[in-house]
Protein backbone atom coordinates (compact mmCIF):
# COMPACT_ATOMS: atom_id res chain seq x y z
CA UNK A 1 0.00 0.00 0.00
CA UNK A 2 1.03 3.66 -0.36
CA UNK A 3 2.07 4.32 3.22
CA UNK A 4 4.55 1.36 3.09
CA UNK A 5 6.24 2.90 0.04
CA UNK A 6 6.55 6.18 1.91
CA UNK A 7 8.22 4.48 4.90
CA UNK A 8 10.59 2.65 2.54
CA UNK A 9 11.50 5.93 0.87
CA UNK A 10 12.03 7.50 4.28
CA UNK A 11 14.64 4.85 5.13
CA UNK A 12 16.61 5.53 1.93
CA UNK A 13 16.59 9.28 2.50
CA UNK A 14 17.76 8.83 6.11
CA UNK A 15 20.65 6.66 4.91
CA UNK A 16 21.70 9.20 2.29
CA UNK A 17 21.40 12.02 4.80
CA UNK A 18 23.61 10.19 7.31
CA UNK A 19 26.32 9.49 4.75
CA UNK A 20 26.29 13.06 3.53
CA UNK A 21 26.22 14.78 6.92
CA UNK A 22 28.56 12.61 9.01
CA UNK A 23 31.58 15.03 8.83
CA UNK A 24 31.48 17.98 11.16
CA UNK A 25 31.65 21.34 9.50
CA UNK A 26 30.13 20.08 6.22
CA UNK A 27 27.51 22.32 4.60
CA UNK A 28 24.12 21.14 3.27
CA UNK A 29 25.52 20.91 -0.24
CA UNK A 30 28.83 18.96 -0.21
CA UNK A 31 30.66 19.64 -3.45
CA UNK A 32 34.15 18.29 -4.23
CA UNK A 33 34.03 15.51 -1.69
CA UNK A 34 36.81 13.00 -2.55
CA UNK A 35 38.21 15.02 -5.50
CA UNK A 36 41.20 13.44 -7.26
CA UNK A 37 44.56 14.81 -6.02
CA UNK A 38 42.92 17.75 -4.20
CA UNK A 39 42.33 17.26 -0.52
CA UNK A 40 41.41 13.66 -0.96
CA UNK A 41 42.64 11.30 1.69
CA UNK A 42 45.61 9.26 0.55
CA UNK A 43 45.56 11.06 -2.79
CA UNK A 44 42.81 8.74 -4.07
CA UNK A 45 40.48 10.04 -6.78
CA UNK A 46 36.66 9.85 -6.82
CA UNK A 47 33.45 11.37 -8.19
CA UNK A 48 31.74 14.44 -6.82
CA UNK A 49 28.71 13.49 -4.74
CA UNK A 50 25.98 16.10 -4.32
CA UNK A 51 23.84 15.52 -1.23
CA UNK A 52 20.70 17.51 -0.42
CA UNK A 53 18.66 17.10 2.75
CA UNK A 54 14.90 17.60 3.12
CA UNK A 55 12.43 18.07 5.93
CA UNK A 56 10.30 15.13 7.11
CA UNK A 57 6.53 15.61 7.06
CA UNK A 58 3.69 13.99 8.93
CA UNK A 59 0.66 13.24 6.72
CA UNK A 60 -2.59 11.20 6.65
CA UNK A 61 -3.02 8.21 4.34
CA UNK A 62 -6.28 6.68 3.13
CA UNK A 63 -6.26 2.88 3.09
CA UNK A 64 -8.33 1.26 0.32
CA UNK A 65 -9.18 -2.15 -1.14
CA UNK A 66 -9.78 -2.51 -4.87
CA UNK A 67 -13.00 -4.08 -6.11
CA UNK A 68 -14.93 -4.68 -9.31
CA UNK A 69 -18.40 -5.99 -9.92
CA UNK A 70 -21.76 -5.61 -11.64
CA UNK A 71 -24.66 -3.31 -10.90
CA UNK A 72 -27.98 -5.13 -10.45
CA UNK A 73 -31.52 -4.19 -9.53
CA UNK A 74 -32.46 -5.17 -5.95
CA UNK A 75 -36.04 -5.89 -7.05
CA UNK A 76 -36.90 -7.45 -10.39
CA UNK A 77 -40.45 -8.65 -11.02
CA UNK A 78 -41.43 -10.88 -13.91
CA UNK A 79 -45.15 -10.17 -14.12
CA UNK A 80 -47.34 -13.01 -15.45
CA UNK A 81 -51.01 -13.31 -16.31
CA UNK A 82 -53.16 -15.20 -13.79
CA UNK A 83 -55.90 -15.92 -16.35
CA UNK A 84 -56.01 -17.05 -19.95
CA UNK A 85 -57.38 -14.75 -22.63
CA UNK A 86 -56.77 -12.56 -25.64
CA UNK A 87 -54.59 -9.50 -25.13
CA UNK A 88 -56.84 -6.53 -25.83
CA UNK A 89 -54.40 -3.72 -25.03
CA UNK A 90 -50.80 -3.22 -23.87
CA UNK A 91 -50.36 0.07 -22.05
CA UNK A 92 -46.57 0.22 -21.55
CA UNK A 93 -43.40 0.13 -23.60
CA UNK A 94 -39.77 -0.82 -22.86
CA UNK A 95 -38.03 1.77 -20.70
CA UNK A 96 -41.22 3.32 -19.37
CA UNK A 97 -41.40 4.12 -15.65
CA UNK A 98 -44.34 2.58 -13.77
CA UNK A 99 -45.78 2.93 -10.28
CA UNK A 100 -47.21 0.26 -7.99
CA UNK A 101 -50.75 -0.60 -9.12
CA UNK A 102 -50.41 1.00 -12.55
CA UNK A 103 -52.30 -0.83 -15.32
CA UNK A 104 -50.01 -2.68 -17.72
CA UNK A 105 -52.12 -5.02 -19.85
CA UNK A 106 -55.85 -5.53 -20.53
CA UNK A 107 -57.28 -8.94 -21.51
CA UNK A 108 -60.63 -9.67 -23.16
CA UNK A 109 -63.44 -10.09 -20.58
CA UNK A 110 -66.38 -11.64 -22.50
CA UNK A 111 -65.99 -15.25 -21.34
CA UNK A 112 -65.07 -14.30 -17.78
CA UNK A 113 -68.12 -12.02 -17.54
CA UNK A 114 -70.36 -14.96 -18.52
CA UNK A 115 -68.64 -17.19 -15.97
CA UNK A 116 -69.21 -14.57 -13.27
CA UNK A 117 -72.92 -14.29 -14.12
CA UNK A 118 -73.28 -18.07 -13.97
CA UNK A 119 -71.59 -18.27 -10.59
CA UNK A 120 -73.74 -15.45 -9.24
CA UNK A 121 -76.93 -17.13 -10.44
CA UNK A 122 -76.06 -20.38 -8.67
CA UNK A 123 -75.24 -18.47 -5.49
CA UNK A 124 -78.50 -16.54 -5.49
CA UNK A 125 -80.46 -19.77 -5.99
CA UNK A 126 -78.90 -21.35 -2.91
CA UNK A 127 -79.42 -18.19 -0.87
CA UNK A 128 -83.12 -18.20 -1.81
CA UNK A 129 -83.50 -21.81 -0.67
CA UNK A 130 -82.03 -20.87 2.69
CA UNK A 131 -84.11 -17.71 2.98
CA UNK A 132 -81.09 -15.41 2.89
CA UNK A 133 -81.78 -11.75 2.16
CA UNK A 134 -78.66 -10.32 0.47
CA UNK A 135 -79.94 -6.77 1.13
CA UNK A 136 -79.58 -7.46 4.87
CA UNK A 137 -75.96 -8.55 4.82
CA UNK A 138 -76.51 -12.12 3.58
CA UNK A 139 -76.79 -13.60 7.08
CA UNK A 140 -78.03 -17.19 7.29
CA UNK A 141 -81.27 -17.34 9.36
CA UNK A 142 -81.83 -19.84 12.16
CA UNK A 143 -82.94 -23.33 11.12
CA UNK A 144 -86.48 -22.89 12.46
CA UNK A 145 -86.84 -19.78 10.28
CA UNK A 146 -86.11 -21.61 7.02
CA UNK A 147 -89.28 -22.41 5.09
CA UNK A 148 -88.62 -26.11 4.47
CA UNK A 149 -87.92 -26.73 8.14
CA UNK A 150 -90.91 -24.63 9.25
CA UNK A 151 -93.15 -26.75 7.04
CA UNK A 152 -91.67 -29.98 8.39
CA UNK A 153 -92.13 -28.78 11.98
CA UNK A 154 -95.78 -27.86 11.32
CA UNK A 155 -96.51 -31.29 9.79
CA UNK A 156 -94.77 -33.06 12.66
CA UNK A 157 -96.67 -31.10 15.32
CA UNK A 158 -99.99 -31.76 13.55
CA UNK A 159 -99.23 -35.48 13.34
CA UNK A 160 -98.44 -35.60 17.07
CA UNK A 161 -101.70 -33.81 17.84
CA UNK A 162 -103.70 -36.24 15.72
CA UNK A 163 -101.95 -39.16 17.43
CA UNK A 164 -102.91 -37.82 20.85
CA UNK A 165 -106.57 -37.46 19.83
CA UNK A 166 -106.58 -40.93 18.29
CA UNK A 167 -105.16 -42.49 21.44
CA UNK A 168 -107.85 -40.73 23.50
CA UNK A 169 -110.58 -42.00 21.18
CA UNK A 170 -109.23 -45.54 21.30
CA UNK A 171 -109.21 -45.45 25.11
CA UNK A 172 -112.90 -44.50 24.99
CA UNK A 173 -113.67 -47.17 22.43
CA UNK A 174 -114.59 -44.63 19.77
CA UNK A 175 -111.78 -45.55 17.30
CA UNK A 176 -110.50 -48.86 16.14
CA UNK A 177 -106.96 -50.10 16.65
CA UNK A 178 -106.38 -50.11 12.87
CA UNK A 179 -107.12 -46.42 12.61
CA UNK A 180 -104.74 -45.74 15.47
CA UNK A 181 -101.99 -47.61 13.64
CA UNK A 182 -102.56 -45.41 10.59
CA UNK A 183 -102.20 -42.25 12.67
CA UNK A 184 -99.01 -43.55 14.29
CA UNK A 185 -97.54 -44.26 10.86
CA UNK A 186 -98.33 -40.74 9.71
CA UNK A 187 -96.58 -39.42 12.80
CA UNK A 188 -93.45 -41.40 12.04
CA UNK A 189 -93.50 -40.13 8.44
CA UNK A 190 -93.73 -36.53 9.65
CA UNK A 191 -90.75 -37.12 11.97
CA UNK A 192 -88.73 -38.52 9.06
CA UNK A 193 -89.74 -35.58 6.86
CA UNK A 194 -88.57 -33.13 9.55
CA UNK A 195 -85.20 -34.92 9.81
CA UNK A 196 -84.80 -34.89 6.03
CA UNK A 197 -85.55 -31.16 5.95
CA UNK A 198 -82.86 -30.50 8.57
CA UNK A 199 -80.30 -32.55 6.64
CA UNK A 200 -81.23 -30.78 3.41
CA UNK A 201 -80.66 -27.41 5.04
CA UNK A 202 -77.24 -28.53 6.27
CA UNK A 203 -76.35 -29.60 2.73
CA UNK A 204 -77.52 -26.26 1.39
CA UNK A 205 -75.32 -24.44 3.91
CA UNK A 206 -72.29 -26.41 2.73
CA UNK A 207 -73.22 -25.73 -0.88
CA UNK A 208 -73.59 -22.05 -0.03
CA UNK A 209 -69.95 -21.82 1.06
CA UNK A 210 -68.84 -23.53 -2.14
CA UNK A 211 -70.94 -21.26 -4.36
CA UNK A 212 -69.79 -18.15 -2.55
CA UNK A 213 -66.20 -19.22 -3.13
CA UNK A 214 -66.93 -19.93 -6.80
CA UNK A 215 -68.52 -16.49 -7.16
CA UNK A 216 -65.55 -14.73 -5.53
CA UNK A 217 -63.14 -16.71 -7.72
CA UNK A 218 -65.04 -15.76 -10.87
CA UNK A 219 -65.01 -12.12 -9.77
CA UNK A 220 -61.27 -12.28 -9.08
CA UNK A 221 -60.58 -13.80 -12.50
CA UNK A 222 -62.50 -10.95 -14.08
CA UNK A 223 -60.46 -8.43 -12.09
CA UNK A 224 -57.27 -10.23 -13.16
CA UNK A 225 -57.92 -9.35 -16.79
CA UNK A 226 -56.40 -5.99 -15.85
CA UNK A 227 -52.74 -6.78 -15.06
CA UNK A 228 -51.14 -4.20 -12.76
CA UNK A 229 -47.57 -3.42 -11.68
CA UNK A 230 -46.68 -5.13 -8.37
CA UNK A 231 -43.54 -2.99 -7.86
CA UNK A 232 -42.23 0.39 -8.90
CA UNK A 233 -39.57 0.50 -11.61
CA UNK A 234 -38.92 0.54 -15.34
CA UNK A 235 -40.12 -1.88 -18.02
CA UNK A 236 -37.19 -4.04 -19.10
CA UNK A 237 -39.09 -6.57 -21.27
CA UNK A 238 -42.51 -6.71 -22.95
CA UNK A 239 -42.78 -10.01 -24.84
CA UNK A 240 -46.53 -9.97 -25.66
CA UNK A 241 -48.45 -8.26 -28.46
CA UNK A 242 -52.02 -7.03 -28.90
CA UNK A 243 -54.40 -9.70 -30.23
CA UNK A 244 -52.25 -12.56 -28.93
CA UNK A 245 -53.89 -15.36 -26.92
CA UNK A 246 -52.00 -16.11 -23.73
CA UNK A 247 -52.43 -18.86 -21.17
CA UNK A 248 -52.22 -18.66 -17.41
CA UNK A 249 -48.74 -17.88 -16.01
CA UNK A 250 -47.57 -16.36 -19.30
CA UNK A 251 -45.01 -13.56 -18.63
CA UNK A 252 -46.26 -10.23 -19.93
CA UNK A 253 -43.66 -7.71 -18.71
CA UNK A 254 -40.48 -7.55 -16.62
CA UNK A 255 -40.07 -4.63 -14.21
CA UNK A 256 -36.71 -3.65 -12.69
CA UNK A 257 -36.27 -1.25 -9.80
CA UNK A 258 -33.86 1.55 -10.72
CA UNK A 259 -33.27 3.28 -7.39
CA UNK A 260 -31.37 2.22 -5.43
CA UNK A 261 -29.16 -0.27 -7.28
CA UNK A 262 -26.87 -2.93 -5.85
CA UNK A 263 -23.21 -3.34 -6.72
CA UNK A 264 -22.35 -7.02 -6.28
CA UNK A 265 -18.65 -7.71 -5.90
CA UNK A 266 -16.04 -9.84 -4.15
CA UNK A 267 -13.22 -8.53 -1.93
CA UNK A 268 -9.94 -10.35 -1.24
CA UNK A 269 -9.93 -12.38 1.93
CA UNK A 270 -6.98 -10.44 3.41
CA UNK A 271 -9.34 -7.51 3.96
CA UNK A 272 -11.95 -9.60 5.81
CA UNK A 273 -11.15 -8.01 9.19
CA UNK A 274 -11.23 -4.47 7.75
CA UNK A 275 -14.45 -4.40 5.73
CA UNK A 276 -17.51 -3.22 7.66
CA UNK A 277 -21.11 -2.25 6.90
CA UNK A 278 -21.75 1.40 5.96
CA UNK A 279 -18.19 1.90 4.71
CA UNK A 280 -18.00 4.22 1.69
CA UNK A 281 -17.25 2.91 -1.79
CA UNK A 282 -16.11 4.95 -4.80
CA UNK A 283 -16.35 3.49 -8.30
CA UNK A 284 -16.52 4.33 -12.00
CA UNK A 285 -18.38 2.82 -14.94
CA UNK A 286 -17.36 2.75 -18.59
CA UNK A 287 -20.14 5.02 -19.97
CA UNK A 288 -18.97 7.84 -17.63
CA UNK A 289 -15.18 7.40 -17.29
CA UNK A 290 -14.61 10.87 -15.78
CA UNK A 291 -17.35 10.69 -13.17
CA UNK A 292 -17.04 9.10 -9.73
CA UNK A 293 -20.05 7.36 -8.19
CA UNK A 294 -20.54 6.49 -4.55
CA UNK A 295 -22.22 3.86 -2.43
CA UNK A 296 -22.19 2.22 0.99
CA UNK A 297 -21.61 -1.40 1.96
CA UNK A 298 -24.94 -2.96 2.97
CA UNK A 299 -24.39 -6.73 3.15
CA UNK A 300 -21.29 -8.86 3.76
CA UNK A 301 -21.08 -12.60 3.28
CA UNK A 302 -19.76 -14.53 6.30
CA UNK A 303 -18.02 -17.11 4.05
CA UNK A 304 -15.02 -16.95 1.72
CA UNK A 305 -15.18 -18.52 -1.74
CA UNK A 306 -12.51 -21.23 -1.81
CA UNK A 307 -11.97 -20.83 -5.55
CA UNK A 308 -11.54 -17.07 -5.83
CA UNK A 309 -10.41 -16.46 -2.21
CA UNK A 310 -12.87 -13.58 -1.97
CA UNK A 311 -15.98 -12.93 0.09
CA UNK A 312 -19.18 -11.50 -1.42
CA UNK A 313 -20.19 -7.93 -0.66
CA UNK A 314 -23.30 -6.02 -1.75
CA UNK A 315 -23.19 -2.21 -1.97
CA UNK A 316 -26.27 0.03 -2.13
CA UNK A 317 -25.96 2.83 -4.68
CA UNK A 318 -28.38 5.77 -4.86
CA UNK A 319 -29.54 6.31 -8.44
CA UNK A 320 -32.23 9.04 -8.33
CA UNK A 321 -31.63 10.21 -11.90
CA UNK A 322 -31.43 6.64 -13.26
CA UNK A 323 -28.07 7.46 -14.80
CA UNK A 324 -26.72 4.06 -13.84
CA UNK A 325 -28.28 0.96 -15.37
CA UNK A 326 -28.48 -2.62 -14.12
CA UNK A 327 -25.80 -4.76 -15.75
CA UNK A 328 -23.08 -2.09 -15.95
CA UNK A 329 -19.57 -3.18 -14.95
CA UNK A 330 -18.11 -1.07 -12.14
CA UNK A 331 -14.54 -0.74 -10.88
CA UNK A 332 -13.46 1.13 -7.74
CA UNK A 333 -12.35 0.80 -4.15
CA UNK A 334 -13.73 0.61 -0.64
CA UNK A 335 -12.39 3.14 1.88
CA UNK A 336 -11.09 1.02 4.74
CA UNK A 337 -9.79 3.77 7.04
CA UNK A 338 -7.35 6.66 7.43
CA UNK A 339 -3.90 6.52 9.06
CA UNK A 340 -2.75 9.81 10.60
CA UNK A 341 0.64 11.16 11.66
CA UNK A 342 2.59 9.09 9.11
CA UNK A 343 6.22 10.16 8.40
CA UNK A 344 6.80 10.91 4.72
CA UNK A 345 9.02 12.81 2.25
CA UNK A 346 8.42 14.16 -1.22
CA UNK A 347 8.91 11.69 -4.08
CA UNK A 348 11.45 13.90 -5.85
CA UNK A 349 13.88 13.42 -2.94
CA UNK A 350 14.03 9.66 -3.40
CA UNK A 351 16.73 7.92 -5.46
CA UNK A 352 16.18 4.42 -6.76
CA UNK A 353 19.23 2.17 -6.56
CA UNK A 354 19.74 -1.13 -8.39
Amino acid sequence: MTYRSCLYCLGIVALLTASGCSQPGDSKDQKGFGQSGRGGRGGQGGQVVNVRTTTLQRISLQRTADLSGTLVSPDQARVSSEVAGVVRDVLVEIGQEVKVGQELVHLDTVELNLALQRAESALRQTEAQLGIDSSRGGKIPADDQISTIRTAIANRDDAHAQLARAQDLVSKGLMSKAELDTVETRTKISEAAYQAAVENVQALKASLQDRRAAFELAKKKLDDTVIRAPVEGAIAERPIQRGEFIRENTPVVTIVRMNPLKLKTGIQEKYANLVRENQSVDFKVEPYPNEMFHGKIAFISPAVDQTTRTFAVEILVDNPTHKLKPGLFAKGSVLLGRDTNVLAVSEDTVSSLA
